[in-house]
């Protein structure tokens, strides 16, 4: 006679009914673990993956990679990018997707010391401007463009230095502005000495030439897998319910990113200051990308022509509503 187990037998047992697999998903940051990307790791952290069904691992980035070439390379399933570097790369012939827009707003500014002559745009004339590379310049070159500033150093235009990831050439007097977001370098020329009344800073959306930044990107030829369109849909949903709770809880957000990076180079002060100014750029999204600011961010990057144009034909299918229409379901 067969003997009948007990829900306590079942449970010391452990092996009759074996948990559930979790789909496996490699997301590749665009840069080092910090406040920018609290919200992925607070949904790894509170388990809001977990929940999903769902077996994370999330790779930081650094001035050394490329979140392109690392999903081109099969290093990853999603990424983390800048809309004109994943265009440019489409154009290329990586065929990225926009899936999910969880930054609504850009944070990009050029920050220039007023004591090198710079007031406003029309000064940047034969100035010395530090821009960040690796797919950064796009917004850049494209706003020059706009300007009709030659950026290859001839009179009457700007001379472009390849600005490191920190704003050293402001503070020494090297270059007249330096680029830098909101939420982290600028705050590095405040701590290195200058007061905001030295400083003219102006702000990509303000000159009208912001484009989306921190979207979700994915393979094209993935999308035609509904298992991996399904497991996105997941990540996509509890990604949001991450950057919702970094919203809402703040510090608690800075402690889990400072706990998951293993460098120990981020600070809590800065930290904290980080993510109250990435809130401001995640504040009312819901994941979903809002065609007009994809639509903005072609113009102003194929307005980009002169030596170095961005993209040269309208991009089609860069970007898709399915995984983000499956996840507010």
């Amino acid at each position: 006679m067969m003997k009948r187990l007990t829900i306590g037998a079942l449970l010391v047992a452990g092996s009759v009914f074996p948990a559930a697999a979790q789909d496996k998903v490699t997301l590749q940051l665009k840069w080092v673990t910090q406040a920018q990307f609290a919200g992925y790791y607070v949904a790894k952290d509170k388990g809001y993956y977990k929940a999903e069904g769902l077996d994370v691992t999330i790779k930081p980035g650094g001035p050394d990679i490329a979140p392109e070439q690392v999903i081109a390379g099969g290093g990853a399933d999603v990424i983390i990018d800048w809309m004109p570097a994943a265009l440019a790369a489409r154009e290329k012939g990586v065929a990225l997707v926009n899936i999910a827009q969880p930054f609504r707003r850009s944070g990009m500014m050029l920050t220039c010391r007023k004591d090198a002559g710079v007031a406003a745009p029309t000064d940047f004339k034969d100035k010395t401007l530090g821009v960040w590379f690796f797919g950064n310049e796009y917004p850049f070159m494209a706003w020059m463009a706009k300007l009709g500033y030659k950026t290859d150093g001839s009179p009457g235009g700007v001379k472009v230095i390849k600005q490191g990831f920190n704003v050293d050439p402001l503070l020494q007097k090297q270059a007249a502005c330096v680029s830098t977001m909101t939420y982290n370098e600028y705050w590095q020329v405040i701590d290195g000495g200058l007061k905001p009344e030295e400083l003219a800073v102006f702000n990509y959306t303000d000159q009208g030439v912001s484009t989306m930044e921190d979207g979700l990107y994915v393979l094209e030829s993935k999308l035609s897998d509904p298992a991996f369109v399904t497991r996105m849909a997941k990540f996509v949903r509890a990604s949001m319910k991450g950057w919702d709770y970094a919203r809402t809880s703040t510090d608690d957000a800075v402690k889990i990113v400072l706990d998951n990076d293993t460098s120990g180079a981020q600070k809590e002060p800065h930290q904290k200051r980080m993510m109250g100014e990435i809130n401001k750029l995640t504040a009312g999204s819901n994941g979903q990308l809002d065609p007009a600011d994809y639509e903005r961010t072609v113009a102003t990057l194929m307005g980009a022509g002169g030596e170095q144009p961005v993209i040269t034909r309208k991009p089609e299918g860069a970007w898709t509503h399915a995984i983000t229409d499956a996840a507010l379901k």
